[in-house]
């Protein structure tokens, strides 16, 4: 086709299969602007986006609180490096361990990164006691069906073996453990621990929340032995499920979390937040990063966390996810297509029988421009900016209704029914 002829998707396309990396399918089209919860194309249509950049913008599109800060902190700083102060990550740093209940924080890039670092932090943690006389070990346990990014150690203790397998051999010492199954838990924690590590709400696991009993068997296994606890909270974190953290549902306070995707509205930013006795294993020179913590991440940061609790987001989360999963539950009763609904907060997943089911829903709701995806095979994953309201949700789920009614009709005439 000759360029001239070609639409501007059309040499988007183009452009990419010929210079970028293939890594992602991408839906075939392209996004200019935003506005609220919804995102338009380069034709002026607008999709209800019910996946918000992955779990990212919390605060939905073109919110004036991430604007102004973005506008204010660019004409004065965007990046002087961690070897000077700025004002921005203490007043951050203080504000999340407020919000965490722990004590210290470091500031990285990305929630892939955020989980590297604290793993470093707790190898450099069980080193610290085996140098005090204590008997500990350097390995960990993960959880299956976790996911905890991309980069080595990350992928090292994501479960799903086609994350890993291309990139064998990953970083050795992780054991993975039954999804809330306490007894083999407990069958498989020893002093050769240095850290338990979960999700308190598995994403790219199916939005499968961790237990309580799990969570509390863990938090007692490591106390045992002064092994960590570290809670992935990279996309369930900072009020997706109705609290500000999600283990904050589980009645445990971990060593370390992992913040990232809506901590900073869209800028990239993550960060590991510890305990004092975390703390005390890591010097200067032992970790840092470049740009972790930037004066423009963390204003924006700050504007994001001080309109959340302006705007009472997380009571908002909590009412409007559990209108949410109200609604696809009356749906699953007209639907046995539908096996499954769960989640916490506006983190809120629909399970569907079959993997290409859940394919073709996902491609005929965004021809309904209806954005959201499937993972684990076979989940629908709802994760829409936190200011989505009722009427949004009833939009989506007459959408749902319309789409699997009509997924049923033509599996009836492809068995000639």
């Amino acid at each position: 086709m000759k360029e001239e002829s070609m639409t501007e998707l059309e040499r988007l396309q183009a452009a990419e299969a010929r210079v970028l990396v293939p890594t992602y399918d991408r839906n075939p089209v392209c996004f200019e602007r935003g506005e609220g919860v919804h995102l338009i194309d380069e034709h002026g249509a607008r999709y209800l986006d019910l996946l918000s950049g992955i779990g990212v913008n919390a605060l939905g599109y073109g919110h004036p609180a991430i604007e102004e800060a973005i506008r204010e902190q660019s004409r004065k700083l965007i990046h002087i490096s961690n070897l000077y102060f700025h004002r921005g990550q203490a007043a951050l740093a203080e504000r999340l361990v407020k919000l965490t209940g722990l004590d210290r924080v470091f500031f990285a890039n990305t929630g892939t990164e955020a989980w590297e670092g604290a793993l470093k932090f707790a190898r450099a943690h069980a080193g610290r006691l085996r140098d005090e006389g204590k008997t500990i070990g350097t390995k960990f346990l993960a959880v299956e069906q976790s996911f905890h990014g991309r980069t080595f150690g990350s992928v090292a203790t994501t479960h799903k073996k086609k994350y890993r397998e291309p990139f064998e051999p990953v970083m050795p010492g992780v054991e993975f453990v039954r999804f809330n199954d306490v007894a083999d838990l407990r069958a498989k924690f020893s002093s050769e621990i240095c850290a338990v590590l979960v999700e308190s709400v598995q994403g790219e696991g199916g939005i499968r929340p961790l237990s309580a009993e799990f969570a509390q068997a863990a938090r007692s296994l490591t106390e045992t032995t002064g092994a960590l606890l570290v809670v992935d909270e990279i996309q369930a974190g900072v009020g997706r499920t109705g609290k500000w953290f999600g283990y904050q549902h589980l009645g445990i306070r971990p060593d370390v979390t992992t913040l990232a995707k809506p901590l900073a509205g869209g800028i990239p930013l993550g960060a590991v937040v510890c305990t004092e006795e975390v703390a005390k294993s890591i010097h200067p020179g032992m970790h840092g990063t470049t740009f972790g913590g930037g004066p423009l991440a963390c204003a924006v940061a700050l504007a994001v966390l001080d309109t959340m609790e302006r705007e009472r987001l997380l009571e908002h989360a909590t009412e409007v996810g559990e209108y949410f999963r109200q609604q696809l539950r009356q749906l699953q009763l007209r639907h046995r297509e539908i096996v499954d609904v769960r989640g916490l907060g506006l983190m809120v997943a629909a399970e569907l029988h079959s993997a290409e089911l859940a394919r073709q829903v996902v491609k005929r709701m965004l021809a309904r421009r209806i954005l959201l995806n499937c993972t684990s095979e076979t989940v629908l994953r709802f994760l829409p900016p936190l200011v989505i309201d009722r009427t949004h949700v009833d939009e989506a789920i007459a959408a749902l209704d319309a789409v699997l009614t009509e997924e049923t009709a033509q599996e009836g005439d492809r068995h000639g029914k």
